[in-house]
């Protein structure tokens, strides 16, 4: 059976996705000698908030995630962020490859709340892996990757922001069900309001909130 490690070397934004993207640089080894033709690899990330510490203004926007600090000790669960795979090409001993990650602004997701955030620092994520290899110096073998294959990476926050800028420039984003929308819509019209953020405004001073 050929054995696999894996680590993750670094993360960076696609500069030239259509949408936002991470891409996380791996290094795959395998046993010494083995000739690898391919790899179907399949990777589940998951964000580990248990593994970082928060200043007060980062736990006042999370409570909607994990509630009140007081409960952390049993709340702070991990969050599933992406689940995506890469085929990777033959290679004998050490290969680097890409891993992308499209991403989303929605804040109905709760990884992208969790990004959203975090003031700095670092977020914890755990890289699980696993998949199937073909191998064979005269021939294909098929192996699985084993399931207790993972690597934990910390990925500074400012690459998800530089990331969000790219595409989102000092915006948020909120999806609506249709009905909503067209509620909102109509909202805009009868008001005779110019912009989106002027509707929003209007009805949050209708019910005593201020923007900030």
């Amino acid at each position: 059976m050929t054995e696999f490690s894996f680590a993750c070397t670094g993360v960076r934004a696609d500069a030239y996705a259509a949408g936002p993207t991470l891409v996380f640089r791996l290094r795959v080894t395998a046993t010494p000698g083995t000739r690898v033709h391919a790899l179907a690899l399949r990777c589940q990330i998951r964000v580990e908030p248990a593994r970082r510490g928060y200043d007060d203004r980062e736990a006042e926007a999370l409570g909607d995630l994990f509630g009140d600090r007081s409960r952390w000790e049993s709340s702070l669960n991990p969050v599933q962020f992406a689940q995506v795979s890469v085929m990777v090409p033959g290679f004998t001993g050490e290969i680097e490859t890409d891993l992308v990650v499209p991403c989303t602004y929605d804040v109905d997701i709760a990884a992208t709340r969790y990004f959203r955030a975090l003031e700095g620092g670092e977020v914890p994520l755990l890289l699980l892996f696993s998949g199937t290899a073909f191998t064979g110096a005269g021939g294909f073998h098929v192996e699985p990757v084993p399931w207790d294959k993972e690597v934990v990476h910390r990925m500074p926050v400012r690459v998800w922001r530089e990331m969000m800028d790219q595409h989102f420039p000092g915006c948020g984003w909120i999806r609506l069900p249709g009905d909503a929308m067209d509620a909102l819509l109509a909202y805009r019209s009868r008001q005779a309001l110019p912009s989106w953020q002027a509707t929003v405004e209007a009805l949050l001073e209708g019910t005593g909130e201020r923007t900030r």
